[in-house]
């Protein structure tokens, strides 16, 4: 038995989560891109809009989510505990969950989330096995 979450009801595309992001709020606009490249990690890929956030998933486990709070935004990873983050972006002290912060004016490390979310599909597939 496999020791990780699993969501029913995911989908290609979740219409709720198009509407989440169909909206002028500065935080969800600025994780919209990183949702985008969840999206493109593969053609596994499914999501859905569970807790207000979009996840990504593949089959029904999910590997990432993105989440608009009202003074920052994240781009958190269901095993971010187990993924490799040598430029130190992931916060959180749970047993397996992490996240990264945006706010505002702050410099993201671009090529690093995004070696992030490429790392957090490549290890959810391998659970999976």
């Amino acid at each position: 038995m496999d020791d990780f979450l699993r969501y029913d009801g995911t989908v290609k595309r979740d219409p709720r989560i198009e509407a989440w992001f169909d909206v002028t709020d500065p935080y969800r606009l600025m994780v919209r891109e990183w949702f985008e490249r969840m999206r493109g990690c593969g053609a596994d890929v499914r999501e859905l809009f569970h807790d207000g956030c979009p996840i990504a998933c593949v089959g029904d486990a999910p590997f990432g989510y993105v989440g608009a709070f009202k003074a920052h935004a994240n781009v958190g990873f269901y095993h971010g505990a187990d993924l490799p983050d040598p430029a130190g972006l992931l916060e959180g002290s749970g047993k397996r969950m992490r996240h990264v912060k945006l706010r505002p004016g702050k410099v993201l490390n671009d090529k690093a989330l995004s070696a992030l979310i490429a790392a957090a599909h490549r290890d959810i597939r391998r659970r999976l096995e």
